[in-house]
């Protein structure tokens, strides 16, 4: 009988261990990568500044686990002979509209936050976005998307702070951002999404002691990674504060979409010097040539990626500003026409072809350049 009865019990602990492991949520372990292969070939009055040539210009391995609520990943990136820190953070999900984010990655900035570099379908991203808006930051963002707007408020410390340590850098800038947009409708095929966005920054770190917080930089490169030349620049002494906003459009319709943004950067300035204002503003047209409606992405607040054999033409042009007599800052205008075509090849590929005229003038980085380029790229990312 005892014998029976520690059976019984072995078999009704078992029963409970089996179904407590059952109840527990499940470690998802996933690799991500991405492998960029680019050509280029140039053509108009640039100097010696551009060589033809192949690139891999961006090549990342890494990870995403995923345990019951809670997310991780770590993302690290190789090119031109640099291994570098890409998305590393944490984030935990309260539900299906509420979450939170720390760690260093990309915070919601504008229409162009929704998609990484590697996604954005006019090949490279557009200047303004590039000049304007953050690279990734070390902080902490809540996000809340829900059927009809969605709203995201972050703060983040400098880019540095991924480098060097508060007492190398003498102190930690930091800024605040947010984005809020509504979408009033946003089934397939049929879209309609606007919003705003804005920050507030402090100054930043430079080696130099006379700049060291007390300074802004800005800059983009020629939209083209095979070669790297610097397009605008500009660096924003006797810094106080920089505030900034953005407004956005999407629109879509059954295989066509537009969107587009403005954006406005003001740096104020100590000893009664001129402020400095930074302006750009982009428009794209999008359409399928093959394939079904637009999709709509709730969580990032974007159009989805079309399916696998879609072939799609974006028009796009871009125009930016870091040049300002009153405030004596000659950073450069720059013009940037572009027609990109993109053929989705499976889930996982990609391959894109784009021209690009760019006119780059009124600037103290070097002379006038007229630029036309040619790019193609076959990309893998997973």
């Amino acid at each position: 009988m005892k014998k029976i009865l520690l059976v019984c019990l072995l078999c009704a602990f078992g029963v409970s261990v089996w179904a407590q492991s059952a109840d527990e949520p499940k470690l998802k372990v996933s690799p991500t990568g991405r492998i960029l292969l680019d050509g280029a070939l140039f053509a108009g009055n640039y100097g010696d500044l551009f060589k033809p040539g192949l690139a891999i210009p961006d090549a990342r391995a890494g990870v995403k686990a995923s345990y019951g609520n809670w997310t991780a990943k770590v993302d690290i990136g190789y090119a031109y002979g640099k291994v570098g820190l890409k998305d590393i953070y944490i984030e935990y999900n309260f539900d299906d509209e509420n979450l939170i984010r720390g760690g260093n990655f990309i915070h919601q900035y504008g229409l162009q936050s929704a998609t990484s570099s590697s996604m954005k379908v006019t090949m490279e991203e557009p200047t303004s976005n590039e000049v304007f808006n953050a690279p990734r930051q070390l902080g902490f963002m809540y996000e809340h998307s829900a059927d009809k707007w969605l709203a995201t408020a972050s703060f983040h410390v400098e880019t540095q702070s991924m480098f060097l340590t508060a007492n190398q850098m003498g102190k930690q800038g930091y800024g605040v951002l947010s984005r809020v947009i509504a979408r009033p409708f946003h089934s397939d095929g049929k879209t309609l999404q606007f919003g705003i966005s804005g920050g507030f920054g402090t100054p930043i770190y430079s080696s130099d002691e006379g700049l060291n917080h007390h300074n802004f930089t800005l800059g983009a490169n020629f939209p083209v990674r095979v070669d790297k030349v610097k397009a605008v620049g500009a660096t924003v002494d006797n810094a106080m504060n920089m505030f900034k906003f953005t407004p956005e459009l999407l629109l879509s319709y059954d295989r066509f979409a537009l969107e587009s943004q403005y954006f406005f950067n003001r740096y104020n300035r100590r000893s009664h010097i001129h402020a400095f204002t930074g302006q750009g503003a982009y428009v794209m047209l999008r359409g399928l040539l093959l394939g079904s409606k637009y999709g709509y992405n709730m969580v990032d607040g974007g159009l989805a990626t079309p399916a696998p054999k879609s072939l799609e033409l974006v028009l796009s042009y871009n125009y930016t500003t870091l040049t300002s007599p009153k405030a004596d800052i000659w950073g450069g205008r720059l013009n940037d026409v572009s027609a990109t075509v993109n053929y989705y090849i499976n889930k996982y590929m990609i391959f894109r072809f784009r021209y690009a005229y760019t006119h780059r003038w009124d600037s103290d980085l070097g002379p006038k350049v007229d630029l036309s380029t040619f790019l193609a790229r076959l990309q893998i990312i997973f």
